[in-house]
This record gives structure tokens, C-alpha cells and sequence, in this order.
């Protein structure tokens, strides 16, 4: 059985965006398990050829997975990020982009440090680099510009992620225009870091913000088992005030019984807002 698209594509003016921690492949996996990347892999291409997303931040992308995403969307899909280690290697959080559609005009991968320019630095608690890729993009489709972070918080420390999120809204709150902001962020939404992230209430939870909830707030870190309610709903699409979201989703959708992927990723439908 395979499960129909949650959204697929839309026309203009509206956009397609996804936030999918994609689970990097571990090569120790249990032949049988499955979290088994040759296992799981197919499920995954499945469903990205599928909702052909016009722009997608991905986490937890080795570099095998990000060509093998890229594969999945189409020719006519890029990306941008480069690994979060200080020689550019390792796990990364690549910006995926639907060329027919936006435009890249610029971008730069900053580390969640006090030193955010130097690659693979870390100053919050964080053992392992955490980086935010940021981009500025124009809709060809209206002309609008806008600014896509695509993130993926620490898993152990709280004290990086609650300073990680300050330097988030403070990026966001620093676009003058539209801005979209995805991720991976370790934590629900009743704590510290997303309340740091809702200070001001310039930057938005498109969860909460959108008109029409197409599917049940379902915990988004299954660990490849049923989705459930009353779990943590840990990946966001978070936007600023000049993003409408139409509708939004987290996407359960199976190849049969596989899962692309021990996370379940998050589809909204937006409006820009021009100047």
C-alpha cells in the first residue's frame, strides 16, 4: 500500500515547505532493523518525489544521503550546506530548493557558538558542532524575496539550546522580509528554548498559526514506530510575521510498512508577504 501525497505541489503564489530530519545512516545497523538505510532508503525517495517540496531543510544529511536526496527531488531541485565539522565534513542541514521555482541569490552556514563564523566552534555545552544554514531566496513565481534558516538543535545540552534559539530569532528578527525558519529542535513546546524563540512573538509556529491543520498533532520523533499522540512534536516550521501558512501537516506516510526515516516530517503551504 502506498499512501497518497500529504500536499504535493502547489501553484503559485503559494510555496511547498518540509522540515525532515532524514536520520543519518548508521552503518552498524541490525540487518533486520529499521533504521537500516538500504532498508529504509526507498521509503524516503518515495515520499520526497512525492511532495516535491519547493524548498526543504533537511537534517542529519551525510553526504551519500544528501546527493541521494537530491536524486529523489529531481534535476531541477539544488541544494546548499556543507558538513557541521570544522573541515566541512560529517553531518550537515542542507537547504534543498526547486530551481522552476526560487531563486538562490545568497547564502553563508553559521555555528551555534559565540564565535558563529568560525566552522565547527562551540561555546553552549554542545559536544558536537550545531550549525544553522541560512538563505536568501527569491519566489520567481511573485518576485518576493525571503530569508529559509534550516537547524538542528543539541540532543544533550539544554544550555545550548536554549542559546542556540536566542541566535535564531535574533537572525530572524534581523530579515527584512519574509523569513522561514526549519529544524530538528531537541525539545517540545513547552520549554525553555521555544519560549526563547516566541520572545517578542515576532517569530511564529506555523503549527499554531495556520489556518487549517490538515492532519493530528502527532509526536514527530516516532522512532519508526506508530505515530502517537501526547508525544513531543520536535520539528517546527517557525516563521516571522510576514509569512502566511495556509495549512500544515506532520506527513505519517508509509512505503508499505517502512518508514523513510525515524522522524516525521512537517509540510506547511505559505504566502509570502511583499513589501
Amino acid at each position: 500500500m502506498v499512501d497518497p501525497p500529504l500536499i504535493g505541489p502547489v501553484d503559485p503564489p503559494e510555496l511547498h515547505v518540509m522540515t525532515y530530519n532524514i536520520r543519518r545512516r548508521m552503518p552498524r545497523a541490525a540487518p533486520r532493523s529499521p533504521d537500516r538505510w538500504t532498508y529504509r532508503a526507498p521509503a524516503l525517495r518515495h515520499l520526497l518525489a512525492t511532495e516535491q517540496p519547493a524548498v526543504l531543510g533537511a537534517q542529519e544529511a551525510l553526504p551519500d544521503q544528501t546527493e541521494f536526496v537530491a536524486h529523489s527531488l529531481g534535476h531541477h531541485y539544488s541544494w546548499i550546506g556543507i558538513g557541521r565539522d570544522p573541515d566541512g565534513t560529517g553531518e550537515s542541514c542542507p537547504i534543498f530548493y526547486d530551481t522552476r521555482r526560487v531563486q538562490l541569490l545568497e547564502w553563508r552556514q553559521l555555528a551555534m557558538s559565540d564565535t558563529p563564523r568560525l566552522a565547527g566552534s562551540r561555546s553552549w555545552g554542545n559536544r558536537i558542532p550545531r550549525m544553522v544554514v541560512w538563505a536568501l531566496f527569491t519566489d520567481l513565481a511573485t518576485g518576493i524575496q525571503f530569508r529559509m534558516l534550516n537547524t538542528h538543535l543539541d540532543h544533550q545540552s539544554r544550555r545550548s539550546r536554549v542559546h542556540s534559539a536566542r541566535l535564531l530569532r535574533q537572525l530572524v528578527d534581523a530579515s527584512p522580509g519574509p523569513a522561514i525558519l526549519t529544524g530538528d529542535f531537541n525539545t517540545s513546546v513547552d520549554t525553555s528554548p521555544y519560549s526563547e524563540l516566541m520572545l517578542g512573538r515576532t517569530v511564529l509556529d506555523a503549527w499554531r498559526s495556520a489556518d487549517t491543520q490538515l492532519t493530528k498533532a502527532w509526536g514527530t520523533y516516532p522512532n519508526y514506530h506508530p505515530a502517537r499522540l501526547g508525544r513531543k512534536r520536535i520539528d517546527w516550521i517557525l516563521t516571522n510575521t510576514q509569512v502566511e501558512v495556509s495549512s500544515i501537516g506532520i506527513n505519517t506516510a508509509l512505503l508499505g510498512d517502512i518508514a523513510g526515516s525515524d522522524h516525521l516530517p512537517v509540510q506547511a503551504v505559505i504566502q509570502l508577504r511583499g513589501e
